[in-house]
């Protein structure tokens, strides 16, 4: 299956959104479809080979919307988005230009009757009834003219069978029109004085339109924080070209070449510094406010800022390759995914609208057949079509989730999906890996212990010579210890790792074994002394590695790798949160029970083999505990992907990345802690939003169905009703951004 995402034109509420998402999948090949109304993006899931792009946007055209892929968008988000904030504008303004006078002269001969003022003859509907119903005709046009886009969107998706918001208010308004046209005939035909209704359609019109606006703007500030790391990355870089500096678009950068960097200048893209030493505040992506330094061989990141030094480097990653645009990628595929909580709007939004028509139907006819007026019943009719509002539940779940998965990202916290967003507040387990996670994944040679007559530095030779062909952490620092005491590395003649266990390998026709206590076991190696010394690293945090030439063992080698300095402060508040802690991990465990002391872990898994991690998560989620698993490596992927939730350091491998559902750019725990609590307010503010949205119509559709009025209360004015509607879209978008001022967790 492969993933598409395509912008979306043409929406006007949930409902829209629904449809939309029915007429993608009714393309063969397709198996997903989800819009996110709020950021008006459509996410697929289809089969190449069954589905063509072309057939699901024409799909998606044939039930009265648009799509479009990247490349056919001739105006970036961001003008499109201020053209649509624009034109509601210039349309609010213009339509309230005759709306005004429109209510005044509606509304003024009542008012004016009630305060005992005597009305200007040409505002007496009793003096000039046909004048004073023409005006209105005259001023209610324009209105009407400027809101067309409410009767043809509205109209088309009622005769497709599929009707909206917008065949909400073109229904009412149309009815308030047509029964006042009429009115107006007949005061030329017999010069009586009908009700009207033309205020009511004007300043419906005009209330949706500010209500529009204000929608617009507020949806505008929910995707600010992917406009903030797109306006990260420099436009330009200066290359080497024939021994010259030539400035050139970033677009034109292609892998290899030589880019110059001065002082205060950005890293147009990702790569590897080939001359120069330098200071880089990588702060835009890791939040890490103190500069790193860096040299020839380093990694530098693209958009983030070189402090102090001249630098050459050779460009590795280029466009949608880079980090940075990785990231944007990945908030993008967040802000545009769903969460569960968002399918029992989404299943009500698609009945609503023509649940509504239904009510406003039989709502009017039973007051008509009770005895009411029609004008009673029209009023009635008016006011539950204008008063629904899907936009609210539509609104409630994707503008939450975009303003969260915003907000994680400026922290240093990716959240790749709704799913992940919505469940990681229910984390009861968290399990971390240790090495490059718990601890700084940097470990250093400790203790160097021998047996016999057997040289330290030659047994580290012989250590630093199996190890230099193995990625394994603790080998590198074996490694690492010999090329700085300038030991000779031997040439292998054979090697093959065990994974979990050690190495065997032959060197100058000598078979080596190198790895854990279990393995020289298993192997038939006597221990004798050296047990009571590996024990006593062991209970110190280091970890031994036994080593024998020739089926007799030579040595041990301890290596130990410090904690970070975030874990402890991470776990306690974990615990403070009522999460239980586990560390899983390959090493012993009294190496593990060590570490796991001095930061308050609750639980120790030792000795895991890398294939084996998977199952105790498992094991743990059998005890109907919902698992969150963090981690680095490669051999952590297939736990992240077990896990109810995984969370990958940002430091760690594609793998590891690729399989959670969470990544933590900064390394940091407390992030874990981050994503956790940004969970719980996120889906706090969605329960709000819901709540509002849902209350709204549960009480709104009986009032203006005449319910307050059954006891002796008022009936609902349709202008009150389009105001309410309004009011309600933009409450739950405020709602919403309330999550921007929401600020990680802090060490105390």
């Amino acid at each position: 299956m492969t993933s598409k995402i395509l912008q979306v034109q043409g929406m006007t509420c949930a409902a829209c959104a629904r449809n939309i998402e029915k007429a993608a999948s009714r393309v063969e090949g397709v198996s997903e479809a989800n819009v996110n109304f709020a950021a008006e993006k459509l996410k697929i899931s289809y089969d190449p080979e069954k589905a063509k792009i072309e057939d699901v946007k024409k799909s998606i055209e044939k039930a009265g919307y648009k799509a479009l892929e990247d490349w056919e968008q001739a105006d970036d988000d961001k003008q499109r988005k201020e053209k649509e904030i624009s034109e509601l504008k210039n349309r609010f303004i213009m339509s309230a230009v005759f709306a005004i006078p429109l209510l005044i002269v509606a509304m003024g001969p009542m008012i004016l009757e009630k305060t005992g003022n005597m009305l200007p003859d040409y505002m007496d509907p009793m003096i000039h009834t046909r004048v004073y119903g023409l005006i209105q005709l005259i001023l209610v046009v324009p209105v009407m003219i400027i809101g067309k886009r409410y009767f043809s969107v509205g109209y088309k998706s009622l005769f497709r069978r599929s009707p909206n918001m917008d065949s909400l208010i073109a229904i009412g308004t149309s009815a308030a029109f047509l029964y006042s046209t009429v009115s107006v005939v007949k005061t030329f035909i017999d010069g009586m004085q009908y009700h009207m209704y033309f205020e009511s359609a004007g300043v419906i019109l005009t209330l949706i339109t500010l209500g529009k606006y204000f929608e617009s703007v507020a949806k505008g500030k929910t995707s600010e924080a992917i406009k903030k790391l797109m306006g990260l990355a420099p436009k330009t870089a200066k290359v080497i070209k024939n021994d010259a500096e030539v400035e050139i678009s970033i677009d034109e950068v292609k892998v290899g070449d030589i880019i110059v960097v001065r002082p205060g200048e950005k890293i147009p893209v990702d790569g590897e510094i080939v001359e120069g030493v330098t200071s880089i505040d990588e702060s835009m992506l890791t939040g890490e406010s103190i500069p790193i330094e860096k040299i020839a061989g380093n990694k530098v990141i693209g958009a983030s800022i070189n402090k102090n030094g001249f630098i050459k480097y050779k460009a590795t990653k280029i466009g949608k390759d880079t980090v940075l645009s990785q990231i944007i990628r990945l908030v993008e595929e967040a802000q545009g995914s769903k969460a569960p909580i968002e399918k029992l709007a989404d299943v009500i939004a698609g009945y609503f609208v023509p649940v509504v028509i239904t009510l406003a139907i039989l709502s009017s006819a039973a007051w008509f057949i009770y005895g009411e007026s029609f004008v009673f019943a029209i009023t009635i009719f008016i006011s539950v079509l204008v008063i629904a509002c899907p936009c609210a539940l539509g609104l409630a779940t994707p503008t939450a989730i975009m303003v969260g998965t915003g907000k994680g990202a400026e922290n240093g916290v990716l959240i790749k999906s709704g799913v992940a967003l919505e469940s990681a507040h229910k984390i009861q387990t968290v399990v971390f890996d240790k090495t490059g996670t718990i601890t700084d994944g940097k470990p250093k040679v400790t203790d160097i212990y021998t047996v016999g007559n057997t040289d330290e530095n030659y047994l580290l030779g012989i250590a630093a010579s199996c190890e230099k062909a193995s990625e394994h952490p603790l080998g590198e620092a074996i490694v690492k210890e010999a090329e700085n005491r300038k030991i000779t590395i031997e040439k292998l003649d054979s090697f093959h790792a065990v994974p979990g266990h050690g190495i065997v390998s032959v060197i100058n026709n000598k078979s080596i074994l190198l790895g854990n206590r279990k393995f020289m076991i298993d192997n038939n190696i006597l221990l004798d002394d050296m047990e009571s010394k590996f024990h006593k690293l062991a209970s110190h945090g280091k970890t031994p590695m036994y080593i024998s030439i020739d089926n007799k063992l030579a040595g041990i080698i301890a290596v130990a790798d410090t904690v970070k300095e975030s874990s402890k402060a991470a776990i306690e508040k974990l615990h403070s949160l009522g999460i239980e802690v586990a560390m899983i991990t390959g090493d012993n465990k009294k190496t593990a029970d060590s570490i796991a002391r001095q930061i308050g872990i609750d639980t120790v898994l030792a000795e895991v083999l890398p294939e084996d991690k998977a199952n105790e998560i498992k094991k743990l989620q059998k005890q109907n505990r919902k698992v969150a698993m963090v981690g680095d490596g490669i051999n952590d992927a297939p736990a992240l992907a077990q896990a109810d939730i995984g969370m990958a350091i940002g430091s760690g491998t594609d793998v590891a990345i690729e399989s959670a559902d969470i990544v933590l750019i900064k390394s940091d725990l407390m992030d874990v802690v981050t994503a956790i609590d940004l969970s719980k307010k996120t889906i706090k503010n969605i329960k709000e939003n819901l709540f509002w949205a849902f209350g709204y119509n549960t009480l709104g559709i009986p009032v203006a169905m005449g319910v307050l009025f059954i006891f002796g209360g008022p009936l609902l004015n349709p202008m009150i009703a389009a105001l309410a509607m309004s009011f309600s879209s933009v409450s739950v978008l405020l709602n919403a951004l309330r999550l921007k001022r929401y600020k990680p967790v802090q060490v105390i």
